[in-house]
């Protein structure tokens, strides 16, 4: 039985879990200086009949995993002896399928970019049919971006939310309009404000996702100070912090290899977080530091009570000896740490020690650490 539903290409590291169900195919702007995600493919919107039949797909898939089970004497149960079955069949889609179950089968995610562009009136009528086929899901969530948001009215968010839609991820990456111009991100701070506030006046979650060095040397300041003020205003319930790097093959990376665009060293661009930091006020909102590609990912905390931890963090970096900084930066670049404590392993220290006096006797020190930042990618 060959059974396939479609899937798209990326998700939100929160949503790891999670099903992915695909509604629309690409990106509707696809202009973002910075992304290539969906570089050279054409926007669609999916019709009714084929998500509606994806969602059947995956309701089969779940009966003949079951039904794998019983045969496999598991008596109907979805677990890890399954699971390493499932995989070892080369079965992707019914992998994942089996690895949602087990995770309790309750949260999905609804790709791709920005899945609120369909009529207001379908995406009910699939949030509708998702919940009544798969009655074990209690959380929805999607990608939209800040000016399909803004053209919504509130009444149309909450209706969404009352068919199940839970929250809402959206790239607002910075708050300064002269920086969202720079990226062609397609948005201005106006519109993320309008934007962030129907959705949290709907009551659905809201996810805002800010880009660390986003405004290069030029417009270090600027970009920290503005998204500040514009977060204070949406107050979200998540501020999820990604850091940038300069992917190959973007506009970005043209300007930067122009001179129009000057990169932000790793110190840099946390004294840019710790600037955006301690202009976060008035607001009740977790700050979450939930991508490897952030150097200082113990940034992590709900504001307005753990501020001050937060700030501690970025203190305890900036405080480093010269040499503790490089150190740490090669080796979470390297893998070898994942947060500052590693550090305190005397061995994995050594290492990476003889590692920056090697690579800075070679003048290779910075070209390497750039080097390890887009092996990430």
């Amino acid at each position: 039985m060959n059974l396939a539903f479609e899937q798209g290409p990326i998700r939100p590291p929160s949503e790891a879990g999670s099903l992915l169900l695909r509604l629309t195919r690409n990106c509707p702007w696809n202009k973002c200086a910075f992304c290539r995600s969906y570089k050279g493919k054409t926007f669609s919107r999916r019709s009714l009949e084929e998500i509606k039949s994806d969602i059947d797909t995956v309701v089969e898939m779940c009966r003949l995993l079951q039904q794998r089970s019983i045969e496999s004497g598991f008596g109907g149960e979805i677990n890890r002896q399954l699971l390493t079955k499932v995989y070892h069949s080369g079965d992707y889609q019914l992998f994942h399928v089996a690895a949602w179950l087990i995770n309790g089968g309750r949260t999905v995610f609804l790709q791709d970019a920005n899945s609120l562009v369909m009529k207001n009136a379908d995406v009910v009528d699939i949030l509708n049919y998702l919940k009544k086929r798969l009655p074990s899901v209690e959380r929805i969530t999607t990608y939209a971006r800040s000016s399909t948001l803004a053209r919504l009215r509130v009444e149309d968010l909450i209706t969404l939310k009352k068919a199940g839609l839970s929250r809402i991820h959206v790239g607002m990456e910075s708050g300064s309009d002269t920086v969202l111009k720079f990226i062609e991100k397609g948005a201005t701070a106006r519109q993320h404000i309008e934007a962030g506030r129907r959705v949290k006046e709907s009551g659905i979650s809201l996810s805002e996702y800010i880009i660390l060095g986003m405004g290069g040397k030029r417009w270090a300041q600027e970009h920290a100070l503005e998204t500040a003020r514009v977060l204070n205003i949406i107050n979200p319930n998540f501020i999820r912090i990604r850091t940038l790097t300069i992917v190959k093959g973007t506009t970005l990376a043209q300007k930067a290899q122009s001179g129009e665009f000057e990169a932000e060293s790793e110190e840099e661009i946390i004294r840019g977080e710790k600037l955006l930091i301690e202009h976060l006020d008035g607001i009740q909102s977790n700050v979450v530091s939930d991508h490897s590609m952030n150097l200082l990912e113990e940034v992590q905390g709900k504001l307005p009570g753990g501020k001050s931890a937060l700030l501690a963090v970025i203190n305890r970096f900036l405080s480093l000896p010269e040499d503790e900084k490089q150190n740490f930066i090669l080796g979470k670049r390297w893998g070898v740490y994942r947060v500052m404590n590693d550090m305190h392993d005397a061995s994995q220290h050594a290492r990476v020690s003889a590692a920056v006096a090697m690579l800075k006797k070679e003048n290779k020190l910075e070209e390497t650490i750039s080097q390890l930042k887009d092996q990430v990618l």
